[in-house]
């Protein structure tokens, strides 16, 4: 008996409790977790579609362009007789152009 009157008496508020809990995780989950999830898949699928002869950027700096690609990594040319290999996930999208013409041939 006294065991139910206990559990009547909080069992309303045992909810409300709860109530901004869940929110904050509802919140988290929509303007965190989410875009941080399409922006890694975006990432990954510009990442997959970079081919040969692509202009690229590392996250570390360097330009460069593809000149050969393998599973893990990408082979950049960045001077004449100057290659380096990067892993692909140092490739930058957010500054990458992954067009193999230079901005003066954009221009004619």
């Amino acid at each position: 008996m006294v065991y139910n009157s206990v559990l009547l008496q909080f069992g309303g508020d045992g909810i409300m409790q709860l109530l901004p809990i869940i929110l904050i995780v509802i919140v988290f989950y929509f303007f965190i977790i989410r875009p941080q999830q399409k922006k890694a898949k975006d990432a990954k699928k510009f990442r997959e579609s970079i081919g040969k002869g692509d202009k690229v950027v590392t996250i570390g700096g360097i330009h460069g362009k593809v000149s050969e690609i393998k599973d893990q990594y990408f082979v950049i040319t960045i001077a004449n007789g100057v290659d380096v290999r990067v892993q692909k996930s140092a490739v930058s999208p957010e500054f990458s152009q992954g067009t193999g013409e230079s901005e003066l041939q954009q221009k004619r």
